[in-house]
C-alpha cells in the first residue's frame, strides 16, 4: 500500500517501559513468519463489525440486492487505510495515540475524555443487548435483558485478568466461528455469480445514497480502530521494522471483513429481498427464522451461532481495547503540564495498563451502569449526545492522524507515501461528509 520505510535508529523509537524485561524480537522477514504474527488487525477488524453493521448490510441487501456490493468493499479498503495510519503512528513515533493527541492540545484529549465516558455508558447497554438476542433465541429460559446482563458480567470476568496473548487466541477462535457461520450461510443460499460480478460496478439506484454512505462509513468503523495500536504494543511491535508485518496484519483483518460483509449482503439479498425490515438488531432474528423455514432448524442454528460470535467478539474487543484507551487517557491527563514538550513523559507500558485501576474501572463502567438502560431504555438526551459524538469520532481520528503523521513527531523516512496519504485524505473527507449528514438528519 505504501513505500517501505527503512528501520530507524533505536533512539528514534523509544522503547516501552517494560522493554528491558521483554526484549523486542527481530521482525520476521519472510512471508510465513509475518503471517504467523497476524492478530491485532484481526481483532480490531472483527471488533468493529457488530450487530448494527450486520443489520445495515442485511437491509441494504434486502432493498437493493447485490447492487451495492462495491460500496461494502470500498468501505473495507478505506478502513484499511485508516488502520494502517493508526499502526504507522505507533511504530514510527514510538508514542501512543493519546500521546499524539496531547501534543495537538488539550482540546483533543478533552474531546476524547468526554467521548469515551458517554460512549461507554450507552454502548455497554447496546453491546450486551446484542449478545442477549441470539442467546435468547438459541436457549430461551431468560429474557433478552437478563441474557444481556449475564453476557456483560461474563465479559467483565474474562477480560479482567486476561492478558493479551490469551485474549488474542480466544478472539481468533471466535472470529473463525463467525466467519465460517456467515460465509457458510451465504454459500447455502446459492448467490447468482453474475449478479455478484455486476455489483462490483459502482451504481446508485434511486433511494440508495443513505445506504451507500452507511456501508462505506459504518462497517468496521468504531473507536476500536484507535485501540489497534495498543494491541500492537501489547504484542511487542515497537519500531518501524514492524511496518511490513503491520500492513499484512491489517490486510488479513480487513480482507476477512470485506468477505464477511459481502456474505451478509448476499444473504440479505437472497433471503429477504422485498421485505420491510426493522432497522434494529431484532431484524437478524427475522433472517434466522427465514433460514429455518427454507432449509431447516440446523440452518437457523448455524446463523444464530454466527450472530452470537459476531456480537460476542464485538463486546469482548470493546471491553478490552477501549478499556486500554481509557487507561492511557488517565495516564496522559496525570502528566505534569508541558511534560510532553521536553520528551520526558512517562512511557506507555502495556503490561501495567492491563492491570491498572483505570483499566478495571472502565471495565466496570462498561458493564454495570449501562444495565440501568436495559430496564428503562435509552434516555433521549443521552442517546442524542452519544449519536453526535459517535458520528464525530471517525473524522476526528482521520484528521488528527493526517496531522500527526505529517508533523515533526513522525520521522520523515516513516511518513506515509502518496497512496496512503491520498486514501487517508479520502477517508477523512468521507467521514466529515457523514458527520455533516448525521447532524443534518438529527437537527435539520
Amino acid at each position: 500500500m505504501t513505500r517501505d520505510a527503512e528501520p530507524l535508529p533505536d533512539d528514534a523509537n523509544p522503547p516501552t517501559a517494560n522493554a528491558e524485561v521483554e526484549p523486542v524480537e527481530v521482525p520476521p522477514s519472510d512471508f510465513y513468519g509475518r503471517l504467523r504474527q497476524v492478530g491485532p488487525g484481526l481483532i480490531a477488524a472483527a471488533t468493529g463489525v457488530g450487530a448494527g453493521d450486520l443489520v445495515a448490510t442485511m437491509i441494504a441487501g434486502a432493498r437493493f440486492g447485490t447492487v451495492l456490493l462495491w460500496a461494502a468493499i470500498l468501505g473495507a479498503v478505506l478502513k484499511l487505510a485508516l488502520a494502517e495510519a493508526t499502526g504507522r503512528w505507533h511504530l514510527a513515533s514510538g508514542m501512543t495515540l493519546l500521546d499524539g493527541w496531547r501534543r495537538l492540545g488539550y482540546w483533543a484529549t478533552g474531546f476524547f475524555g468526554v467521548y469515551i465516558v458517554i460512549w461507554g455508558f450507552v454502548y455497554g447497554a447496546t453491546a450486551m443487548s446484542a449478545v442477549g438476542l441470539p442467546l435468547n433465541a438459541l436457549f430461551g429460559g431468560l429474557s433478552v435483558r437478563y441474557w444481556a446482563m449475564l453476557a456483560g458480567i461474563t465479559g467483565l470476568v474474562l477480560v479482567w485478568g486476561q492478558r493479551y496473548a490469551a485474549f488474542e487466541r480466544f478472539m481468533t477462535v471466535l472470529v473463525a466461528i463467525k466467519f465460517f457461520a456467515v460465509v457458510a450461510t451465504a454459500l447455502l443460499v446459492s448467490p447468482n455469480l453474475g449478479d455478484l460480478a455486476s455489483g462490483l460496478v459502482p451504481r446508485l439506484p434511486s433511494g440508495s445514497t443513505i445506504y451507500v454512505l452507511g456501508l462505506i462509513g459504518g462497517v468496521g468503523g468504531t473507536i476500536t480502530m484507535a485501540a489497534y495500536g495498543y494491541w500492537m504494543m501489547a504484542k511487542g511491535w515497537r519500531n518501524t521494522g514492524w511496518l511490513s508485518v503491520m500492513r499484512l496484519d491489517n490486510a488479513v483483518g480487513y480482507t476477512m471483513t470485506a468477505i464477511f460483509v459481502v456474505a451478509m449482503l448476499v444473504v440479505g439479498a437472497e433471503i429477504l429481498q422485498g421485505q420491510d425490515l426493522t432497522e434494529n438488531d431484532r431484524g437478524l432474528l427475522t433472517l434466522g427464522n427465514e433460514l429455518g423455514v427454507r432449509y431447516g432448524t440446523w440452518a437457523r442454528t448455524l446463523f444464530l451461532v454466527g450472530f452470537f460470535a459476531v456480537t460476542w467478539t464485538s463486546l469482548l474487543g470493546v471491553w478490552n481495547g477501549v478499556s486500554l484507551l481509557f487507561a492511557d487517557w488517565v495516564r496522559i491527563i496525570k502528566l505534569p503540564h508541558g511534560a510532553h514538550a521536553d520528551g520526558d513523559d512517562e512511557t506507555y507500558d502495556a503490561g501495567k495498563a492491563e492491570t491498572s485501576t483505570a483499566f478495571h474501572f472502565y471495565l466496570i463502567w462498561l458493564t454495570l451502569p449501562p444495565m440501568t438502560i436495559l430496564f428503562f431504555d435509552r434516555p433521549f438526551q443521552v442517546t442524542l449526545i452519544y449519536g453526535v459524538l459517535g458520528a464525530a469520532f471517525m473524522p476526528f481520528l482521520a484528521v488528527t492522524l493526517l496531522v500527526l503523521l505529517n508533523s515533526r513527531f513522525t520521522p520523515p523516512s516513516a511518513r506515509p507515501g502518496w497512496l496512503s496519504t491520498t486514501m487517508l485524505v479520502a477517508t477523512a473527507l468521507l467521514f466529515i461528509a457523514l458527520f455533516a449528514a448525521d447532524l443534518s438528519a438529527r437537527f435539520g
